[in-house]
């Protein structure tokens, strides 16, 4: 780097989401750590690299804790402090005067609001749009959709970066090898809400897999917005919707390889509690998942894997996110939910996993509406049973990921807009 060592000036990253987080926002504080003298690692260093979490109805209210158990960020803002923090900096300590915001998940208002109160210059990643690009020093583009979207007045302030999940197969090399057999990763959701269905649906399907497919392992990773304790709660007595479904209690049982969940039946479920976990699921043959960030994180680690979307526990489904949670509170289609979905998506070609609303085609398969575990477990065992087709998604999902690169590019713009020299504070 030929630019001069900016003297106290900051790095401020805005996210909302655990997803964002985990994929976008770590990655990049990383990178910029590696490549720049930031504090908090380098306490003598003129740059702070901050964090400012902004509100959004996704979040799960942890990622603030999430964040600082990272190690990588001099402050983290919650959400809940948002609003004070645009009203009165000073509370959250001294701001340089100098400094860059770069937009990573949410409102990308917020990040207007912030970037101007605290006079600082602005990065935008538009994964699909850039809405605000009259107040954006650059915009960061995944890919020439969004690029395009731009008015040719702005267009000179774009850069294609690519996709910052392409990136994630590069973090998937491993130290840590799983022992034989086919693997099977299952992903219930980081929120309560999809935790309390999750839960008990996939324990009884790993049940009814192990016994149609006996030479399957399970693994689930533990969101770090979530909890073994919690996980186990969820399919105990204390979830009445564990009560519709056949895997009995779960409890923990120590393991060579780590904790496990056992079953009732005494299938195993190996707990990886370790973030990012892209090295154990870049191994998996097969994942169950539900919607969400994580159907882009499999996504971009080529990972096969099935979407489950079932909505039998209509009171459940009122508090998840995005429009399922808007139909599931409709007084008169919640009772016909699977049905609106299945017309909605039938006439709007529409799509909940990330890999198929990116291809705008069906690369990985959607379950929706009052699917069973018996279904699941049938169609994974024949998955498992046929590699051949199983190579065929994970090659689609590569052909998606696109080159590796974007957050190198993405860090080389924030160091472009960093300033030669300030002082004081806002």
């Amino acid at each position: 780097m030929n630019q001069a060592v900016p003297q106290q000036a900051a790095i401020v990253l805005v996210c909302n989401g655990p997803g964002e987080l985990a994929t976008w926002v770590r990655p990049l504080a990383q990178r910029l750590h590696r490549e720049l003298p930031l504090r908090p690692l380098q306490a003598e260093a003129a740059i702070g690299l901050q964090l400012v979490l902004v509100p959004c109805p996704n979040a799960t209210g942890s990622e603030d804790r999430v964040a600082r158990q990272m190690g990588l960020f001099e402050r983290v803002v919650p959400a809940a402090r948002f609003w004070w923090l645009l009203l009165r900096p000073r509370r959250h300590g001294p701001w340089p005067r100098r400094g860059v915001v770069v937009f990573l998940g949410g409102d990308q208002f917020w990040t207007v609001l912030l970037s101007a109160r605290l006079g600082y210059r602005h990065i935008t990643y538009a994964e699909w749009v850039a809405r605000w690009p009259r107040w954006n020093d650059r915009i960061a583009a995944m890919g020439p959709a969004a690029a395009n979207r731009l008015g040719a007045r702005w267009r000179q302030r774009c850069t294609v970066v690519g996709d910052l999940m392409a990136d994630l197969s590069e973090s998937a090399r491993t130290d840590r090898p799983l022992p034989g057999g086919e693997w099977v990763a299952l992903m219930p959701g980081s929120k309560r809400a999809k935790l309390q269905v999750g839960v008990p649906f996939l324990l009884d399907t790993a049940d009814r897999l192990a016994a149609l497919h006996p030479g399957c392992r399970f693994l689930l990773p533990v969101a770090p917005t979530t909890s073994v304790a919690e996980l186990l709660a969820h399919g105990s007595q204390a979830n009445p919707i564990a009560a519709h479904y056949a895997a009995g209690e779960p409890r923990l049982v120590d393991d060579p390889l780590g904790p496990q969940l056992q079953t009732a039946a005494g299938t195993r479920i190996l707990l990886i509690e370790q973030q990012p976990a892209h090295g154990v699921l870049s191994q998996c043959r097969l994942a169950l998942t539900t919607v969400g960030a994580n159907t882009a994180e499999l996504g971009a680690l080529g990972v096969p894997m099935i979407v489950l979307v079932p909505t039998q526990h209509l009171h459940v489904m009122q508090a998840w996110d995005g429009g399922l949670g808007i139909l599931a509170r409709l007084p008169i289609l919640r009772w016909l939910l699977g049905a609106a979905l299945t017309a909605w998506r039938m006439r709007h070609h529409g799509f909940l996993a990330w890999p198929n609303i990116s291809a705008g085609r069906a690369v990985v398969p959607e379950r929706v509406g009052a699917i069973s575990p018996a279904e699941i477990a049938a169609e994974a065992a024949e998955w498992l049973e046929h590699p051949d087709r199983l190579v065929g998604m994970r090659d689609d999902l590569r052909s998606l990921r696109g080159e590796p690169g974007a957050v190198a590019a993405l860090a080389a713009m924030v160091r472009d807009l960093l300033p030669p020299a300030g002082a004081g504070a806002v």
